[in-house]
């Protein structure tokens, strides 16, 4: 075998696999815009609308408890802010007295 025909074939499989690479990437390009597109469908259909989350706002205003103002809440029960405001003053720790709410909000992905 001479120089010219070993280059020939070494060239040639340096061909092939840049293409296989090339395929590659392509497929993966496509697959990640298809699941991209079915993903962005399926986060619309789980969008609560901010109507719906208005409505679900209850106002907490009691001058009497340790602590002053009022908080607003979206989505969220009395029980369940209680709890997130306990934590938050635990890992902070600065007392709940210390601490301000103005709003607790339901975040939803």
């Amino acid at each position: 075998m001479d120089i010219f025909t070993a280059l020939k074939i070494s060239l040639s499989g340096v061909l092939v696999v840049f293409i296989a690479l090339g395929l590659i990437s392509l497929s993966i390009i496509i697959l990640s815009k298809i699941i991209s597109f079915f993903d962005k469908s399926k986060t619309q259909k789980n969008e609560i609308p901010v109507e719906s989350i208005a409505k679900e706002t209850t106002v907490i205003d009691d001058k009497d408890v340790v602590g002053y103002g009022e908080l607003k809440l979206f989505g969220v029960d009395e029980k369940t802010a209680a709890i997130v405001m306990a934590i938050v003053s635990d890992e902070s720790k600065i007392s709940l007295a210390e601490l301000r709410f103005k709003s607790i909000k339901l975040m939803e992905n």
